[in-house]
């Protein structure tokens, strides 16, 4: 089986926390075999295999490569002969390695057992974090939950994780991609994983980060000018001379993010900063190995990108997104103007820092600095304020070296290492569902009651530093860079720019090392699952294609606007059943808007004339044989990897998903369960068809890589249309479609 690990931090900040330190006296000799990390002695780091791709590949191509394409193109499985062509040809590449986390690691494993191999190919490791609820602080949290920590990404590596925010590895040099639980099935049983080769979108850096400016800032800037959908399909490279001012752990939270503007990933190019931080987690061996090969670990010059942004970090000025959506960018200076104009509540309830994407050291010192200097002028924060550590060396640390003490004494509470209410394991309880109020928070989404599961919830998101500041003044109308705070004495005051030390001057604490190593010999073990278990349910597989045009498939619900995967299998309190998925697809789709009556969960039962809920409808149909489709809009299934968006309308009887655009990830995992993501040729077709219609898809005797398919669409008046339906299927995965399923395909291919 895989190897077992627990942690709090999705590949937290590079994933390079809770490691001791090695002092290593001097340089290593390039042949010299350097583990990946100190959990695996007998894994090492491959950069003679590395170089030797990257060489075929660069003299192939006959150009100079893009750090991106070094390290994508140095994992293939056939350099010499796979073609390459950004944006257009497939490539199977060799990961060196897997992580998941523990909501989605669930189906993950229980893929992986349907698979009936014993062991996995590569190194993997499940970690802990995504199932402990907030509630009253880490201490009582952590009551109902184990908490531990790992660390696992290298300069070079290819990695993937069942997360969409795995890319904060490329903080690290990496390549580090979220994928749904059956890509991660493939690399575990060492199968070539397909990627449409990226495009690559460089971010050239210059000038010097300073003040009130972060790192988060970078990435709020860039998601404003892309949007959520600008990086699909594309690898975020940022490069220039401005990357040396960033903190390694402040470009990881720049990578993380890439997620919401829809890349494949974020990278940086290797550099000392990124070296000083190996060295201060325990991994200086890895270090002057990367030293040694910092050739491989960075652009070539003159490399091609296909679109440039450029960002002056010293004009760059602090930001805030939202609400609703990651990409609504608004300088700090113009909020509160912004928010009285649309009416968004202007006083700030709570705010939140940590989780994945914003708890460094450096983070929570910065937040502390500010803290501190309230309290030396009387004051506490106005609005509740909660801080997630992302790990629990975090957590060790920051108790150590005073900052805990100095957020709890402003009025904060620190929550368990885990990811809490950024996934919407919080249990709030100081607003009513319904009650329209406004959220800050260092996070990186902010759907539709993400959060708090409530949809009046207005959540901005921005960096800790900003959130720490408009916690203390309590509203959204308060300008750090200009405005005043009042002491309780009456005196006026304004917060001194936020400082913070990038990595503690004592070395990190790793707090509690309670990683859990697989046996050496893991033969003998069985998996046993209860039949009368609520949370985990073995699987069984889909049906194969019956080799004929798929006729009258009911449209289950024509979803209106912005479909997430959150809309689509929503967290928060259903995330116990990630390993059941019958239970676990109760909440099909129960977000999504239904456009016939602008109402969520309420959809027609066009057999028996009644509404009800999208999983109720779903299963009746179901019931009576009736296959159905879902239409949808721009950007659909953006957000989470969770491939359960995928699983639940595939087991409750869904054929095809048709809307405007996908996102990539989702894209994938729907083929990846015998479903059809296709995208209108036209996308004004989505008018044309009406919430009762029946769709036939044909053509699909003839499916094809490029070639459009069919859709007949047969309205109740009894009228009809012909529309024509896209689709990115490469052979591969319409051998998928035929069998069923991904997993299927596979089995197949073992007898």
């Amino acid at each position: 089986m895989a190897t077992y690990c627990l942690t709090v931090a999705r590949l937290q900040l590079a994933l390079g926390q809770g490691a001791r330190r090695f002092h290593v006296a001097a340089a290593l000799n390039a042949k010299a075999k350097v583990a990946m990390s100190r959990f695996e002695p007998n894994s090492y780091i491959n950069y003679d295999r590395l170089r030797s791709n990257i060489d075929i590949v660069r003299k192939r191509l006959n150009r100079p490569l893009t750090l991106s394409e070094k390290i994508v193109y140095g994992h293939l499985d056939d350099p010499s002969g796979q073609e390459i062509v950004r944006g257009r040809t497939y490539l199977r590449l060799r990961p060196d390695r897997v992580a998941m986390q523990d909501a989605t690691a669930q189906m993950a494993m229980l893929q992986f057992i349907s698979s009936g191999l014993p062991k996995v190919a590569v190194p993997s490791t499940i970690h802990c974090d995504h199932l402990i609820e907030a509630q009253s602080g880490g201490a009582q949290d952590l009551q109902r939950a184990k908490i531990i920590l790992e660390n696992y990404a290298y300069p070079g590596v290819m990695l993937i994780g069942t997360d969409s925010h795995t890319p904060n590895g490329g903080g690290l040099g990496c390549i580090c991609i979220g994928v749904g639980g059956a890509d991660a099935v493939d690399v575990m049983a060492g199968i070539p994983w397909e990627l449409k080769c990226p495009n690559v979108i460089g971010v050239k850096l210059t000038g010097t980060l300073s003040g009130w400016t972060s790192p988060k800032d970078v990435i709020l800037k860039v998601a404003g000018i892309l949007t959520v959908k600008g990086g699909t399909g594309a690898i975020v490279e940022y490069h220039g001379p401005g990357v040396d001012s960033i903190s390694c752990t402040g470009m990881a939270t720049i990578c993380n993010m890439g997620a919401e503007i829809g890349a494949t990933t974020s990278v940086f190019p290797y550099n000392h900063r990124m070296r000083t931080y190996l060295e201060k987690t325990g991994r200086g061996e890895i270090a002057a190995l990367a030293n040694e090969n910092q050739d491989l670990l960075v652009p070539d010059s003159g490399c091609h990108y296909d679109q440039i942004i450029e960002i002056n970090l010293s004009e760059l000025k602090p930001h805030i997104n939202g609400p609703f959506t990651p990409d609504l960018a608004h300088p700090v200076s113009d909020i509160g103007s912004v928010a009285e104009k649309n009416g968004w509540p202007l006083d700030v309830k709570v705010g939140l820092i940590g989780s994945c994407t914003n708890s460094s050291y450096e983070d929570m010192g910065r937040a502390a600095s500010l803290a501190k200097q309230a309290l030396d002028k009387g004051l506490k924060c106005k609005a509740q304020f909660t801080v997630t550590p992302g790990s629990e060396q975090i957590r060790a640390t920051i108790e150590r070296d005073g900052y805990a003490k100095v957020l709890r004494d402003v009025g904060g509470i620190v929550l368990a290492n885990a990811c809490g209410p950024c996934i919407g394991q919080w249990d709030r309880r100081d607003v009513k569902k319904g009650e329209k109020n406004t959220i800050v928070t260092s996070f990186n989404r902010n759907f539709t009651a993400r959060n708090d599961a409530n949809p009046a919830t207005h959540a901005f998101v921005t960096s800790p530093e900003i959130v720490t500041a408009l916690a203390i003044a309590g509203t959204l109308k308060f300008n750090p860079e200009t405005d005043f705070l009042t002491a309780p004495n009456g005196e006026k005051f304004k917060l001194v720019p936020p400082t913070g030390d990038e990595l503690p001057a004592r070395d990190f604490d790793p707090g509690q090392d309670t990683y859990q190593h697989p046996p050496t010999d893991g033969s003998s073990l069985k998996v046993d699952v209860n039949p009368q278990s609520n949370r985990l349910q073995l699987l069984e597989p889909f049906d194969k294609w019956s080799g004929k045009d798929l006729e009258d498939l009911q449209v289950l619900i024509k979803v209106k606007g912005k479909c997430t995967t959150d809309h689509i299998s929503a967290a928060g309190p259903w995330l116990k059943f990630r390993g059941h998925l019958d239970n676990i697809s109760n909440n099909l789709l129960i977000g999504a808007v239904n456009i016939e009556n602008d109402a969520v969960n309420k959809i027609r039962n066009h057999l028996t004339g009644e509404f009800g809920g999208v999983p109720d409808v779903a299963r009746h149909y179901k019931k009576h044989n009736v296959s159905w489709v879902v239409v949808g809009d721009e950007n659909y299934g953006e957000g989470s990897s969770r491939e359960h968006a995928a699983l639940e309308p595939r087991h409750l009887g869904g054929r095809a998903i048709i809307v405007k655009s996908f996102a990539r990830i989702h894209e994938t995992n729907l083929k990846k369960q015998g479903l059809l993501p296709l995208t209108f040729s036209n996308p004004a077709d989505y008018d044309k068809i009406r919430p009762d219609d029946k769709i036939s898809i044909v053509g699909l005797k003839s499916f094809a890589p490029g070639k459009p398919l069919q859709a007949v669409i047969k309205h109740s008046d009894g009228s009809s249309e012909t529309i024509e339906l896209n689709h990115t299927f490469n052979e591969t995965q319409i051998e998928w479609f035929q069998a069923g399923s991904a997993l299927n395909r596979m089995k197949e291919l073992q007898k």
